[in-house]
């Protein structure tokens, strides 16, 4: 079965463009010309990836993702901006964005985008099985997709949940940026490592107790970052 992509822009070029040329890759293309209309579109037909415009009339692309995000913790999410600015891109990475593009952008990078993150998703559901990782506080559980600290559920975006992953199968490894980016991403992403820092940021807010003084997610200064979660 074709995933199921939804594309929330509003203008209808773009939309249009983007659709024939994703369509060409064998996605099922759902289109919104609003964010309300794509908030009533992912909640009727549960697309696996969203296609997000930040710039849209009536409420905006980060709105539609602080709304969408905690009702499908699952959705692979792509952020698209006119703007090239860090704000933008750490906004969305903040609200649980996977991914950031820069209008104007080739088809072919959005498709590539799509398909490293489409991988990502699918380990999530080939990995799925009775096993689980308990590390002291924390519960990795494949076959629910879920994470829990002292049995209370934590909710995490997929890319989030494929970090907490390679934390916990490499307790007390010394890691860096450079490798989390090609395990999670991608060796074909084209972003840079920053999108690894914004989204430890996330991940510390919601685990540790005081993020700025972090007790498992340990910064390696010059390096990157080492799970100390046992």
């Amino acid at each position: 079965m074709a995933t199921k992509i939804l594309l929330v822009e509003d203008e209808e070029a773009i939309r249009k463009f983007v659709k024939i040329n994703l369509e060409r890759e064998g996605y099922n293309i759902l289109e919104a010309g609003s964010g309300e209309e794509g908030i009533e579109i992912a909640r009727k037909e549960h697309p696996k990836i969203l296609v997000l415009d930040i710039m849209l009339p009536g409420i905006d692309g980060f709105e539609v993702l602080k709304t969408l995000r905690p009702e499908f913790p699952s959705l692979g999410i792509i952020m698209l901006s006119a703007k090239a600015e860090d704000y933008d891109k750490i906004m969305g990475f903040q609200y649980g964005s996977d991914d950031y593009l820069t209008k104007p952008f080739n088809p072919t990078e959005l498709t590539l985008r799509i398909k490293s993150l489409e991988r990502r998703l699918e380990e999530d559901d080939e990995e799925a099985s009775e096993n689980m990782l308990i590390q002291g506080a924390f519960k990795l559980d494949y076959y629910s997709r879920k994470f829990y600290k002292d049995g209370v559920e934590i909710e995490l975006t997929p890319t989030e949940f494929q970090i907490m992953k390679i934390f916990m199968e490499n307790p007390k490894k010394a890691m860096n940026r450079d490798e989390i980016l090609k395990i999670v991403w991608g060796t074909e992403f084209i972003g840079d490592s920053k999108i690894v820092d914004v989204n430890i940021r996330r991940l510390r807010a919601k685990i540790e107790e005081n993020p700025a003084k972090p007790e498992y997610i340990e910064t390696v200064w010059g390096l990157g970052y080492r799970w100390q979660g046992e």
